[in-house]
């Protein structure tokens, strides 16, 4: 018999003296390990073209459209179901993207290094709330944005990243957290400290004062600027505690839009999916819950690494836009330290005198408190080509849990 306790205070461990630095941005093409020309990355579990959701098939076609090998849905949606064009999770290439996820191979991804590992992860760049390709939405001017980024964001952030000789995301996280940021869905703190960090090295960088002030306020105005680098950060924090055998400790969640699928430590690369759920928001002006598409998204990787949802507590603030009260937020927390293995070390939370968040999801935990994780997330409109219409907060399905408790069982003879 395996000793699951010393398994998973190893996992944990290892996740939280991960130290994930933002080094720089480059090609997908280039940066990500196999990736291809003809590979498009997305979010979640493995999905086929005929299960995905609307949101993501509208992405899938905007990133064809991008690439310039498609001009429109139908000629993007025959060379998508020939199979001329392949699609993978972005967590089965050391990556992570929100929403849709999608990451084509000319798009400028962040690349994320854990210093203390050696392991790194990749996201692309944030292109903001609303009608954004993440979203599912595919028109010109989405395309015109994702170019401006791809042309003139992405090279002088990534040159400012190299001449500060990186940034580290664990240090600007924990400091976030005692301001108000839960680092998921409220990243508003997390995004000015950035944007400060990269200004003055920006203005050093920048071809001109006038792209400098560009790219300055792009990020500045953007309250999720460091929504993607902080999924790469958190994709290289549980990649670290993954595979330790007999570890029943969650390393992997996240939806595609069809499906919410978690990886488990000691069970390796293996999927555990069930139907992801309808987000329980508060919509946009104009939308209800009947325009919603299922819980959609790689940025459930937060909540893995021990923060998101998990640190709601220090972040009351959020519930104007997920819906809910203070005091919500607060029980979330407390009820996530219920079914996690440790409390972080280096997050903490000064409402709950300086606590460390609820870290390392314990699917023997789940099962005995019948206690799902909590995530706060986006919602998506369910066609594609409208984007985001709310945000609130929603629960993953049982049946994952249940299903890696007994393939655990059945693994290591339990």
């Amino acid at each position: 018999m395996v000793d699951i306790e010393k398994a998973n205070a190893y996992a944990v461990e290892q996740m939280m003296e991960a130290r994930p630095v933002v080094t720089g941005v480059g090609k997908a093409l280039d940066v990500i390990p196999g990736m291809h020309e003809n590979l498009l990355l997305h979010a979640g579990p493995p999905v086929t073209w005929e299960r995905m959701a609307g949101p993501m098939k509208g992405a899938m076609v905007g990133a064809l459209m991008f690439e310039g090998k498609a001009k429109g849905w139908d000629d993007a949606e025959a060379l998508l179901k020939s199979g001329k064009v392949q699609f993978a999770p972005c967590h089965h290439y050391a990556s992570a993207g929100p929403m849709a996820g999608v990451i084509s191979p000319s798009m400028l991804c962040y690349v994320v290094e854990n210093k203390t590992h050696g392991n790194k992860a990749f996201s692309n760049l944030n292109e903001g709330r609303g009608k954004v390709l993440r979203m599912g939405a595919y028109s010109q001017d989405v395309l015109d944005k994702l170019t401006w980024m791809n042309e003139v964001l992405g090279p002088t952030v990534g040159a400012a990243l190299e001449a500060m000789g990186g940034l580290d995301i664990r240090t600007l996280l924990a400091k976030a957290l005692h301001m108000g940021d839960d680092g998921h869905n409220r990243l508003d703190a997390a995004s000015m400290l950035y944007t400060v960090a990269l200004a003055p090295y920006i203005v050093k960088v920048a071809k001109d004062s006038a792209t400098a002030s560009e790219v300055i306020r792009f990020l500045g105005e953007n309250a999720l600027s460091i929504l993607n680098p902080v999924m790469a950060a958190c994709k290289t924090m549980a990649d670290a505690g993954h595979n330790v055998e007999g570890s029943t400790i969650v390393t992997v969640m996240a939806r595609n839009g069809t499906d919410f699928g978690i990886r488990v430590s000691g069970l390796g690369d293996r999927w555990f999916t069930g139907p992801a759920g309808i987000v329980k928001a508060l919509y946009f002006p104009g939308f209800t819950e009947k325009d919603a598409n299922p819980d959609i998204g790689d940025s459930t990787i937060t909540e893995t690494a021990g923060i998101g949802g998990f640190a709601m507590a220090g972040a009351p603030a959020i519930v104007t836009f997920i819906s809910g009260t203070p005091k919500d937020a607060i029980n979330t927390t407390l009820d996530m330290y219920e079914i996690t293995y440790a409390e972080h070390k280096y997050f903490t939370i000064p409402a709950l005198d300086f606590r460390g968040t609820p870290t390392g999801i314990d699917i023997r935990k789940v099962i005995e408190k019948n206690l799902p994780p909590r995530v706060n997330t986006g919602v998506a409109h369910k066609d594609p080509g409208i984007g985001q219409v709310g945000a609130g907060v929603v629960t993953p399905p049982m049946n994952i849990f249940e299903d890696a408790l007994v393939a655990f069982a059945e693994k290591y003879g339990y």
